[in-house]
């Protein structure tokens, strides 16, 4: 493994200025994570989305969400997304702002890109373009990156409780162009060690526990990566996060309780499912086609209101039987405005703005 020293920041003289006295501060968690990612709320309230409660209320979409249970909220963020004003560092404090507002944990997905990472593509922010073929200097730019994301929210009184460091980073992060295989695990070792060290950095400087998280799409892609990653020499981390969407996976919801155990007691890591969601309909509300459609229901739930629930519920009870800690919906806010959605039929409210039955889930403890 080859390791990469601290690097200096210029924000470390106002951080310890503004350390706490003693050791660092532990987290407390709940004993489960009910949680929405919900980065796509700022938008669709500027383009005109309004919320309802089960009684015809309009309210707020977090309020709504933290009285049904919601405990956690995820954020994407994007290092310079020019095509877009929103998920994007100021985009974000909004955002988190009204999570902590709400009593809500929050997980900062670091998407390390200017647009979406995921299986498809792990495209490098053009700033860092120049330096793709220069690992040293690259984990340098990671690690400050991250580094000054924290401090910047810390002052702010904005600090995220955990950080996912990379967005289903099933290929090796950082890329340009058309994605290498197999891993250079050489590589990819030293710029996520390089990440996971900043976190670790920046919670000893402040004494503000921050734990760190490592994404991969689905439970089979999981299995072998995290193999790879610890013989490379990947550590320090937390978290497996997962995302789980039952037609793209070879599991069902029926059998995904054994490799979410595997990876939970061969790693000694925590567990949260922190991309999931079902259709209530497969009706359409706009012109935009929809991302989950006919292929994505299964027969034990059909598509409608009590087969969104009874998925989650099925769900969440596989994942405690499993050990692991929490399920984060996907997008349950993003219903169609002036904007259109592609995910109206799998968000947690319906064609008028009112919660589904799916949104139940949240309050199962």
């Amino acid at each position: 493994m080859i390791s990469i020293c601290s690097c200096k920041n210029s924000h470390d003289a106002d951080l310890q200025n503004n350390l706490n006295n003693g050791s660092e501060i532990p987290i407390t968690f709940p004993n489960f994570f009910y949680g929405a990612d919900l980065s796509y709320v700022n938008e669709m309230e500027d383009c005109g989305a309004i919320y309802f409660d089960n009684d015809n209320i309009e309210k707020d979409v977090y309020e709504i969400l933290a009285n049904k249970g919601a405990n956690i909220a995820r954020y994407r963020l994007w290092h310079d997304p020019k095509w877009t004003n929103y998920s994007n560092l100021s985009d974000v404090k909004k955002s988190i702002r009204r999570a902590k507002e709400n009593g809500m944990y929050v997980l900062l997905d670091f998407h390390y890109s200017d647009t979406w990472a995921d299986p498809g593509q792990q495209t490098i922010p053009a700033a860092w373009l120049p330096f793709v073929n220069n690992v040293f200097r690259l984990a340098s730019e990671l690690y400050d990156y991250t580094y000054d994301v924290l401090v910047e929210l810390y002052f702010l009184q904005l600090t995220p409780d955990i950080v996912q460091l990379g967005n289903e980073i099933n290929p090796m992060i950082l890329q340009e162009g058309e994605l290498v295989w197999p891993i250079d695990w050489t590589r990819n070792a030293l710029l996520l060690n390089s990440a996971i060290q900043a976190v670790e950095d920046f919670s000893s400087q402040t004494n503000k526990k921050v734990e760190t998280m490592l994404h991969i799409a689905q439970p089979e892609n999981a299995l072998w990566w995290f193999e790879q990653a610890t013989k490379a020499g990947v550590r320090d981390y937390q978290w497996i996060g997962i995302s789980y969407y039952p037609q793209w996976s070879e599991y069902s919801v029926s059998n995904i309780q054994q490799p979410l155990k595997n990876l939970i007691e061969n790693y000694n890591k925590k567990l949260m499912i922190v991309e999931t969601a079902y259709p209530f309909t497969l009706d359409y509300v706009d012109s935009q086609n929809n991302i989950l459609g006919t292929s994505a229901i299964l027969d034990e739930y059909p598509a409608t209101q009590e087969g969104q629930l009874n998925y989650l519920t099925s769900l969440s009870e596989e994942v405690k039987k499993s050990g692991g800690l929490g399920i984060v919906y996907w997008e349950p806010a993003w219903i169609s405005t002036d904007c259109n959605s592609a995910w109206e039929n799998a968000t947690l409210f319906d064609f008028s703005g009112i919660p589904t039955l799916g949104i139940q889930f949240f309050n199962q403890d």
